[in-house]
């Protein structure tokens, strides 16, 4: 068993800039002001604790994950999320780790549902992104509740998108749990509702580096991938309809592979995505199913996560387009393959293509998703 003295913990919990100097206390979670928004709200941080001196934080605003702690094989503990080092910097660089929807992942020409069109802000291609703007990650989310039990610690937050937002039918009522369990395991839960028929795809677009954030690229880390075939896409990276094998090409992670060893391919698909920013069936014991979705470790710490959802797929994206501007709490900066999103959800484009699991939520009905993330070493 790996045993943290206080004082590591303490020295960590003073490094991240996020948090008072003290040491952790166990299964508790507090609330404190983070920063302001442009307009003058506040911005709180939800830090929760666990009896093993683990740490995960959480802002209202776009439910950031903007902190998760995980031991590596010597007992230091590093926070394993991306995150900018204050809200001036996310309102500069915009939010990462953070809630997104109405529709996750991208969308062409809107959709149509029930026989009705709807238009959706979109580039020039005709794509819309994460549904459009304003982004659910850019918006103060209401706190519903706090809670403690005898082996966890969390926080529930609540969207409301009303009828008409982003373009999408429908008021939407968003409720997002996150908590810090004894087992060392961070679990995303999420609700929504809605009153008139809609689709949604949620998710949290969180980055990953199991080294630390701020440590520098993830290229070294190895990571597995439960999915024997993927969605290719387009030059717009639009979904084709096709479901294709991932045997043979640089989007196979069947098997542990270290995250730059194809990273540079020539393939079109990873020219499309400068990348990896592909979205993989994930093989499922049943739908709907909290099962084993991915594994990723670093090699020189031994941290591991195993990744575990109910959704149906998994995009994996390699920060392609991070520029140096995101600061983290160490000072450094973030740049390209510095983290690698795993962004459990529904398929990009779903309502356009009838072959893909639906997105469609209908009064009455409730949307329900489960993303854990479970901290190993290896």
């Amino acid at each position: 068993m790996i045993r943290h003295g206080a004082m590591a913990i303490a020295g960590l919990l003073a490094a991240t800039g996020l948090a008072g100097t003290g040491p952790a206390q166990a299964g508790t979670v507090g609330q404190k002001v983070f920063g302001t928004t442009r307009d003058g709200q506040a911005v709180h941080v939800f830090t929760m604790t666990n009896n093993k001196g683990m740490r995960a934080q959480v802002l209202d605003y776009g439910g950031i994950i903007c902190d998760v702690e995980a031991p590596g094989r010597d007992g230091r503990m590093a926070n394993v999320i991306l995150c900018q080092k204050d809200m001036a910097n996310i309102l500069a660089t915009g939010p990462m780790s953070a809630l997104t929807g109405r529709y996750a992942n991208r969308l062409l020409h809107g959709f149509t549902l029930d026989g009705k069109h709807y238009d959706l802000a979109a580039n020039p291609a005709g794509v819309t992104l994460h549904g459009g703007r304003p982004g659910y990650s850019t918006r103060i989310l209401q706190t519903v509740k706090t809670f403690q039990t005898a082996t966890t610690a969390g926080v529930t937050l609540r969207l409301v998108s009303p009828d008409g937002d982003q373009g999408f039918p429908g008021t939407l009522t968003v409720d997002v749990t996150y908590t810090l369990t004894d087992d060392s395991d961070f679990r995303i839960d999420y609700r929504a509702t809605t009153d008139k028929p809609t689709v949604v795809n949620l998710t949290n677009h969180t980055y990953y580096n199991m080294a630390g954030n701020g440590s520098g690229s993830v290229e070294p880390q190895v990571l597995t991938l439960m999915a024997d075939s993927y969605t290719p896409t387009d030059q717009n990276q639009i979904p084709t309809g096709e479901i294709a094998p991932v045997a043979g090409t640089a989007l196979d992670f069947r098997s542990p592979k270290p995250i730059g060893k194809d990273l540079r391919s020539s393939e079109p698909q990873m020219l499309f995505g400068q990348g990896y920013d592909q979205n993989f069936v994930l093989k499922k014991s049943k739908p709907g199913a909290l099962d084993l979705a991915a594994r990723l470790t670093d090699p020189a710490s031994g941290r591991t996560l195993e990744l575990y959802t109910t959704q149906p797929g998994v995009q994996i994206y390699s920060s392609n387009h991070l520029n140096g501007t995101g600061v983290t709490p160490a000072g450094t900066t973030l740049r390209a393959t510095d983290g690698m999103a795993l962004e459990t959800q529904h398929f990009p484009d779903s309502p356009n293509k009838p072959n893909f699991p639906s997105t469609v939520l209908r009064p009455g009905e409730t949307f329900t998703s489960t993303t854990m993330m479970h901290f190993t070493v290896q």
